[in-house]
């Protein structure tokens, strides 16, 4: 038995709201299915204005679900986005900052040390899957995991009853391109194993991720097609719009047998798209904390339960989806388990508010390689933390303000950005010296957060720096 699910299926038998209460009252708790793209941008889907790719499924999903227009990942690349969601936690509870190394690119270049990477979750860190098992569901992961280095567990030792995966390396021609049928095919039979108990269904495509894979046919398609102003990459389009044909399929099953109306089906990304893919008016892409590496397609359908074509400006986040899920199984969360996002059923089921203010990502090191309209010429990112709240975003870049005198220089070392989304979702005038009130409003609230955190800061002077030096 998981380590985790024998104490909280005692911890089930004795609460006032726990899953029985549900069975007795001959209510059944709703399937949860999460889709979860990899390195699919906001602006890469039909809904949200492409001029050249297509996905007509993950259109339909947004026509019969609620479409969250600010819908973030809680870091700016795979691992620590999927870190966050599969524990409910921020960066600085688990320590998974980036893939692989924070320490990604000319170290000569780097001005501080950065704080080293974690390469899993820990074991003794409670996952979504966890919870969800010891309140009776059966669980399951199709696809990438991605949180099994050697300080992380596989996903049998974090809750998930089935694991599945497909070989997904390569560009080019594929029968099964990313394994995106594969793992839909695994998906399907899952379902219909578990159609009489409530299940919990990830299904973690390896698409879009580059290198980009597709049917022949699906290519020719899109060579033959007019390119876009913006969006003109055949062989992005062809990825894409085979992911979507996957998605699609998942769907018409999940509805062949008769499951859709007691299914809970939410899309997104875990984070932006690589510079392949404009993200304009967006800012960015994957790797940076720009709008275009962290703001994703985020949908959520529940028959009977949202409004179809329904939308939300609100700003969630996908730590968010632990404690959704939690709430609409009916369960619990173990004792000391830290959870930082917010149930969304207030605002899916359109009866109320989020009690938070602001959301947060702190990345403490660096990411090689530049973004599309990015602030650094050399890394996708550098030290940064990030405060989101209303549509007021802080950027607190750590060099900076550890090396260039803080506070006390602010007004010159460009150690702190400001921006108002609602007038510049493009981040193209920072107002840091325009709006000192708001500017410090937030960052006293970042620096607080960091304390309630316990957020490792980089801090020392990395002894290597040589900007002149040989690259």
């Amino acid at each position: 038995m998981n380590r985790f699910v024998g104490l909280l299926i005692a911890a089930i038998g004795l609460a006032g709201s726990s899953l029985r209460d549900v069975v007795a009252d001959e209510t059944r708790p709703p399937n949860i299915v999460l889709i979860f793209a990899d390195d699919l941008g906001w602006k890469d889907v039909g809904y949200q204005g492409t001029d050249f790719y297509e996905t007509p499924n993950i259109d339909r999903l947004a026509k019969e679900g609620m479409v969250f227009s600010a819908g973030y990942s809680a870091a700016g690349n795979c691992q620590p986005s999927r870190a966050c969601l599969i524990s409910g936690q921020y960066t600085p509870r688990h320590d998974v900052y980036a893939v692989k190394s924070t320490e990604r690119g000319p170290k000569q270049l780097m001005r501080l040390n950065p704080v080293p990477n974690r390469s899993g979750i820990a074991h003794d860190n409670a996952s979504l899957a966890d919870v969800l098992k010891a309140a009776g569901y059966a669980t399951g992961i199709f696809g990438k995991w991605h949180l099994g280095g050697p300080e992380g567990c596989k996903p049998g030792e974090m809750g998930f009853d089935v694991v599945v995966d497909a070989q997904h390396n390569g560009n080019g021609v594929k029968d099964d391109p990313k394994g995106i049928y594969k793992l839909t095919n695994a998906a399907c039979e899952f379902m219909e194993k578990n159609r009489e108990q409530p299940f919990f269904a990830y299904v973690s495509h390896h698409a879009i991720h580059s290198g980009l894979q597709y049917h022949q046919e699906t290519l020719d398609r899109f060579q033959a097609k007019q390119p876009g102003q913006q969006h003109i990459n055949a062989k992005y389009a062809a990825c894409t719009y085979d992911f979507d044909n996957a998605v699609g399929k998942l769907l018409d099953r999940m509805k062949e047998l008769g499951l859709d109306e007691n299914t809970l089906v939410v899309f997104t990304s875990d984070n932006g798209a690589t510079p392949q893919s404009s993200q304009e008016p967006l800012r960015g892409n994957k790797g940076s904390y720009h709008e275009g590496g962290i703001r994703e397609p985020f949908i959520v359908r529940w028959p009977g339960n949202i409004q179809p074509g329904s939308t939300s400006a609100v700003p969630v986040i996908n730590i968010d989806l632990f404690p959704t899920f939690v709430e609409v199984a009916g369960t619990m969360t173990p004792d000391g388990k830290m959870l930082d996002g917010e149930s969304l059923l207030p605002l899916l089921k359109q009866t109320g508010r989020l009690n938070r203010k602001s959301i947060y990502w702190h990345f403490p090191g660096y990411i090689d390689a530049p973004v599309i309209r990015g602030r650094d010429p050399v890394f996708r990112t550098r030290p940064v933390s990030v405060i989101n709240r209303d549509h007021w975003k802080l950027y607190l870049y750590h060099e900076e303000w550890q090396l260039d005198g803080g506070r006390e220089s602010i007004a010159t070392n460009r150690s702190v950005e400001l921006y108002n989304l609602r007038d510049d979702i493009g981040e193209r005038t920072d107002l840091a010296q325009s709006n000192t009130d708001k500017r410090d409003e937030l960052l006293n609230e970042l620096l607080a957060w960091f304390e309630t955190t316990k957020a490792k800061l980089p801090t020392e002077a990395n002894p290597k720096y040589d900007p002149a030096g040989k690259k």
